[in-house]
């Protein structure tokens, strides 16, 4: 059964237990439950739809990339100590904000996601690779508007090939060859709104277009930890990191931008 936003329960999950990090370290992806309240989620996605209905004409709602930078706002979200309690169980206690972006499909035209790993796009940036990502769904995610769907276990073998594919009709512009794809393995993560799940940074994942009649926005909240070295303060500025919780472990390698006040 799909999930739906009429369920009248909303159970909160406050832990994460060692087979479900096992599972996780297994599997390069755990489905999770829900770590916000009602109240809290209905925010976010009253604050969401002002932010999709305000982007400047031609920008794709699937494109928006590190909104953090100009919302401090969603430290509220990003920062919150029950997601760090539960990000600290599969990195550490020492957090970094490395990204967020929200990837907003909406109805009927929503792009597809070609088959990728996300280190790819940061090799060079962070060493060593170790990035955890949590995809909370702002909306229902489901199989008929597009919900992410992983390849289990593909995070343990990275050197993948990729082949081009029209940038004006995926999200991204590259995609894993057929031949590096086990379809055996493909999990569909359908969620209900408010739920969660994480993948590991070479995890193979990708999601269907949205030809559906409702929208499908998840955010992805993107943690390492404070042992990563990254590159990007000192040859791209403009790009930030942020110390959530801890104490810094690059041995001052590492530029932190300070955590903006939030509501």
């Amino acid at each position: 059964m799909s999930p739906t936003n009429t369920d009248e329960s909303w159970e909160i999950t406050s832990s994460v237990t060692d087979e479900q990090v096992s599972f996780y370290n297994e599997n390069g992806y755990l489905k999770f439950g829900r770590i916000f309240t009602r109240a809290e989620l209905d925010e976010l996605r009253g604050y969401v739809d002002d932010m999709v209905a305000t982007l400047p004409e031609g920008k794709r709602p699937e494109h928006m990339d590190v909104p953090h930078f100009e919302h401090p706002y969603l430290f509220k979200y990003l920062a919150d100590p029950r997601v760090l309690d539960v990000i600290e169980r599969f990195i550490g206690p020492d957090i970094l904000l490395w990204s967020s972006h929200f990837v907003t499909k909406p109805k009927t035209d929503g792009l597809p996601a070609p088959w990728h790993q996300d280190g790819v796009y940061w090799n060079g940036r962070l060493e060593p690779m170790h990035v955890i990502t949590m995809w909370l769904a702002v909306d229902e995610s489901s199989v008929q508007n597009g919900c992410m769907r992983v390849i289990a276990g593909s995070h343990r073998l990275r050197d993948r090939r990729y082949e081009h594919v029209d940038p004006k009709k995926n999200i991204f512009g590259a995609e894993v060859v057929a031949e590096d794809l086990d379809a055996s393995r493909i999990v569909n993560l359908e969620l209900a709104v408010g739920e969660c799940h994480f993948h590991d940074a070479f995890t193979i994942h990708g999601s269907a277009a949205n030809s559906s009649q409702k929208r499908r926005c998840g955010y992805t909240m993107r943690y390492m930890p404070a042992s990563v070295l990254c590159h990007d303060p000192r040859l791209a500025p403009a790009h930030r990191i942020y110390l959530l919780r801890g104490e810094d472990r690059s041995n001052g390698f590492n530029t932190y931008t300070p955590v903006p006040d939030f509501p």
